[in-house]
């Protein structure tokens, strides 16, 4: 029986790293790990989404739809969110001729 790594199986199923199939994974596959993150680390410091809310000032609803699918967030909605939380934030641009870093 032959096995394949996980990556050879991404790369078949999903495609190859540069992509538009593997590009939108990529980025779904971390908007769903920043959602989980917010609802762990929410109930892991007993808030309610409805305390998350008003502790960054939206909805409880807004909560919700993050914590399920943070695909349509800004970045700085999600600072706010993650310094409610107590988080150290990192946020880093690297390009060939420029390098932005920031650290909340």
């Amino acid at each position: 029986m032959k096995t394949y790594t996980l990556n050879q199986v991404t790369d078949e199923i999903v495609g190859k790293i540069g992509t538009p199939n593997r590009d939108k994974f990529e980025y779904d596959l971390q908007m769903d790990l920043i959602g989980t993150a917010i609802k762990q680390t929410r109930k892991e410091r007993n808030l309610s989404q409805e305390e998350l809310g008003k502790l960054v000032g939206v909805q409880k609803a807004q909560i919700s739809k993050l914590e399920n699918n943070a695909g349509n967030v800004s970045l700085n909605t999600l600072i706010k969110i993650f310094t409610a939380l107590k988080a150290k934030v990192k946020f880093q641009i690297e390009l060939s001729d420029l390098n932005i870093s920031l650290e909340k």
